[in-house]
């Protein structure tokens, strides 16, 4: 980009200190503060230093980095904060009652400026130095910048040459600003910190959920002792074809991501080719980076917020994350206890918009425990004070470092087992009893509630490939999977049920099908195979062994669904429950099949274990050691 080389000779008549720019601020006037990293410092600091000559000064802002010293509540009588969202550099005035938080969607803040219901007297931004044409660049902030310069009565700029030129709709006639104060500092950085394991683990659960072909909004949330988890999960996103972004906020992460070549942005159903975004906050790489390239497009918050261009996109997916969540499925983001911790932001807007969009998924994450690890964040009820931002008819997938709960749609007792299921294991337990005592669950489900005690061990894990290319995945039995089991049970035919159960069976009852599914983990095991479907998964094959804590042998049984039979599926999870049983301890394997069941027998007499069978009232019983 070629800037006019006299620009302050040029525009001399607009330009003036900081000192003398500030002069124009009066007591109760309303100044706008510039975004993230674009937060004037040298104009803030020249407002704070008026502190004493003016009073009830309101300060709008979305979230800025850097000094804030009118944040101090000693200046509380000369400047009231009143912010959109709570970024660290204020959230302590504000908690202490000193500032004001104004809960509203992003999407919606540009009209609250063009409207006059919030009228500015005052906007301080930070801009490139004009280019050859009169045209400044707002670089790095254009959010709900745009909307407020062009809606202030006096626009301040700091014009600064480390500003990077920004492509997209960030472009101003320099006339359109009232007075200009040079600058030469770096531009405010953020650095990127190392996530925390348990941030790390989420994101790659996100990832997994993430198709090729999807456009991406990863939030600016983030839970206190834990990373901003949204941004983590570019790490895990490398081997993706053709990602495309429309989000928010930008930060150094995606630069590996579009080096990598899965960023391309080639099916994005508008903004092709381009990553769309209103602000970043990043190091001088990421401004280098972005200085003068046309890849990038930043846009102004109407545009990248309105959840009716979010849904335009096919294959939209929103990460955003929750300070808490009830197992009904309402969402709390910012704020716990009547405590306001960060915004609602832009969580809203792309909840709604990834919702709509064709194939589209919209997630909410979120730690199992508080920073102390001594509580957790699924709970049976908010806390008093907490603060709904995404009710419980709108959520679609919660994730956790325990796994992935699909809410939307779905029955109350689905979705609170479903949460219970990702909770942290030291807490399935109490949350399973204040269900019931919630009436959230059925009265007769409480004997079960031990159930829950003993985390699922990665160990049970497992995928057997069969002759026609399906893979069968396996896991831990879940309490979620009471319908799939329902399913099952109910495909069977009759002579599957006989020789499975040794009767002719009709019907089971939904206290059977619940003993399938409520395993005691710290004695039994039960392994499902399932193949994905589009309402979710089918379990196509159970296996599982309760054991015998005297004789420290377990009785093993599995069944597989007809159609499914004849493939080796059997074989697989009879040799996997195996494997799990010795790693247990256990001394070996009992089981009782009909004669007339010559396949099941054949899986046993040739499993390499040391048999040995009676046959008694046209019952085998087998004993295999290990």
């Amino acid at each position: 980009m070629e800037y006019e080389k006299d620009w302050q000779e040029t525009y001399n008549d607009m330009i003036a200190t900081p000192t003398q720019e500030l002069s124009h601020l009066k007591s109760g006037h309303r100044v706008f503060i510039g975004t993230g990293c674009g937060a004037p410092q040298e104009l803030i600091g020249a407002m704070t230093g008026r502190a004493r000559s003016v009073s009830n000064v309101e300060i709008i802002q979305l979230i800025t980095k850097g000094d804030a010293p009118y944040a101090d509540k000693k200046m509380s009588e000369s400047f009231a904060i009143n912010s959109f969202f709570i970024s660290s550099n204020i959230r302590d005035v504000i908690q202490e009652g000193f500032g004001d938080y104004t809960p509203i969607l992003l999407s919606d803040v540009p009209q609250l400026f063009n409207s006059g219901s919030l009228p500015i007297d005052i906007a301080l931004i930070q801009v490139t130095p004009p280019n050859i044409h009169g045209r400044v660049s707002l670089g790095i902030s254009v959010d709900i910048t745009r909307s407020a310069i062009e809606n202030a009565s006096l626009v301040i700029a700091e014009v600064n040459p480390n500003m990077p030129w920004t492509h997209g709709d960030t472009q101003v006639d320099v006339n359109d600003l009232d007075l200009l104060v040079p600058v030469d500092r770096p531009i405010l950085e953020r650095e990127l910190h190392q996530p925390d394991e348990i941030s790390r683990k989420i994101a790659q659960i996100v990832a997994a959920l993430i198709p090729n072909g999807s456009t991406i909004e990863l939030g600016l949330g983030r839970v206190p002792g834990f990373g901003r988890i949204p941004q983590v999960v570019m790490e895990f996103l490398k081997d993706r074809k053709d990602i495309g972004f429309h989000t928010e906020m930008i930060s150094d992460s995606i630069i590996p991501l579009i080096e990598s070549g899965a960023v391309t942005g080639a099916m994005k159903s508008i903004d092709k080719g381009k990553i769309t975004a209103s602000f970043c906050m990043g190091t001088k790489k990421l401004y280098d980076y972005i200085n003068d390239n046309p890849l990038f497009s930043f846009r102004p918050t109407e545009y990248i917020n309105d959840p009716n261009v979010i849904g335009k996109h096919k294959r939209m997916v929103a990460v955003n994350m929750a300070l808490e969540i009830d197992l009904t499925g309402q969402v709390c983001s910012d704020s716990m206890g009547g405590r306001f911790y960060s915004g609602i932001g832009g969580q809203i807007d792309f909840n709604r918009g990834a919702s709509r969009s064709e194939s589209g998924r919209a997630i909410i994450t979120l730690p199992s425990l508080n920073r102390e690890g001594d509580q957790s964040r699924i709970v049976c009820t908010l806390q008093p004070g907490s603060g709904v931002v995404i009710n419980r008819g709108s959520v679609h997938y919660v994730v956790t470092e325990h796994g992935v709960a699909y809410l939307h749609g779905k029955s109350i007792q689905e979705r609170v087992m479903a949460l219970i299921s990702i909770a942290h294991p030291d807490f399935r337990e109490q949350l399973f009893r204040d269900a019931v005592a919630a009436k959230y669950l059925r009265p007769g489900l409480a004997r079960f509630s031990n159930r829950f005690m003993t985390p699922v061990e990665a160990s049970i894990r497992a995928s057997f490939l069969m002759q026609d290319g399906i893979e069968v995945d396996f896991r831990s039995i879940l309490p979620t999977d009471e319908p799939h089991m329902r399913d099952l049970v109910h495909s069977l035919s009759q002579e599957t049920i006989y020789y499975r159960f040794m009767s002719h069976q009709q019907r089971f009852t939904p206290r059977q099908i619940q003993d399938f599914v409520y395993i005691d983990h710290r004695r039994d095991v039960a392994v499902v195979g399932t193949i994905p479907e589009a309402h979710g998964e089918q379990i196509v094959a159970v296996g599982t062994y309760y054991l015998n804590e005297k004789t420290n042998l377990a009785e093993v049984a599995f069944v597989v669904r007809d159609g499914w039979q004849g493939k080796g599926l059997g074989t697989f999870v009879f040799q996997h429950l195996i494997k799990i049983a010795k790693r247990n301890g256990i001394a070996g394997f009992t089981a009782e099949v009909l004669r007339e069941n010559e396949r099941m027998q054949a899986v046993f007499n040739h499993s390499g274990l040391k048999v040995q069978s009676h046959l008694e009232e046209g019952v085998y019983s087998f004993v295999m050691d290990f």
